[in-house]
């Protein structure tokens, strides 16, 4: 009999026959990673609300990413948010992906430069709103950008490892662009990575949908995947240990 769990509108087998090596929150060690907590993927007024926020809702992304980040405030586990900013000399690229090229285009993620934050408050590549009070905090760890979709060009593994982390919860958007290849290059560089894929969502469009293709290579490469409600728990069991 097919015993399944539902991440939104995509369906993961639980008999596939694959293992699961489970992930443990070990305090000191684990950190909470949020990818992209920014108004253009999770704001209706954002510029890609037309094709991640019928996802977005299904899941619940925008509460379950606050459920997240108050859980780990409380237990005192470190959090990091990998922000997505471009800059005017960013659109001199010569040459983009597919997605590049839109998010150029339309002008997602924007800013008026590295040295200024003129414009910034309220903006597509502001935070949202309802995260700030986290973020803001003064103990919240924001890394430069990164550019294309993973840590590679940013400065996230170096703080982790600064802080001892080797344990990675991971969420954040979007689901197969950003947040899939930060846990691919994490994995890479010997990070221990589970996913919550409720907490993240992805751009759905004729013949496309990011998210179903997230769920699939969250389960086959990370070592556990969990939705909010499990996630928080533990969370929570592992601050009174």
């Amino acid at each position: 009999m097919l015993t399944i769990t539902v991440f939104g509108n995509a369906v993961q087998a639980e008999n596939s026959g694959l293992p699961d090596p489970g992930f443990e929150i070990v305090p000191g060690r684990t950190a909470l990673l949020v990818t992209d907590p920014q108004n253009d993927f999770l704001s209706p007024d954002g510029v890609t609300w037309g094709v991640v926020g019928k996802n977005v809702e299904a899941n619940g992304t925008v509460e379950n990413i606050d459920k997240l980040f108050a859980a780990a405030k409380k237990a005192e586990m470190p959090v990091f948010i990998s922000p997505h900013y471009y800059y005017p000399h960013d659109h001199g690229w010569k040459f983009e992906g597919a997605l590049e090229a839109l998010m150029h285009k339309i002008g997602m993620f924007d800013r008026e430069g590295p040295l200024s934050t003129e414009n910034f408050e309220g903006s597509g590549a502001d935070r949202l709103d309802q995260y700030k009070k986290y973020i803001n905090d003064g103990h919240t760890v924001v890394t430069s950008p990164h550019k294309v979709y993973g840590p590679e060009t940013n400065d996230l593994v170096l703080q982790l490892r600064k802080q001892g982390i080797d344990k990675v919860i991971l969420a954040g958007m979007s689901a197969n662009l950003c947040t899939e290849s930060h846990m691919r290059e994490l994995i890479e560089q010997g990070f221990e990575v589970m996913v919550v894929p409720d907490a993240t969502g992805a751009a759905q469009v004729p013949g496309y949908d990011g998210f179903a293709a997230a769920v699939t290579n969250y389960r086959m490469i990370a070592s556990h995947i969990a939705d909010t409600e499990a996630t928080v728990a533990a969370i929570e069991a592992s601050s009174v240990k």
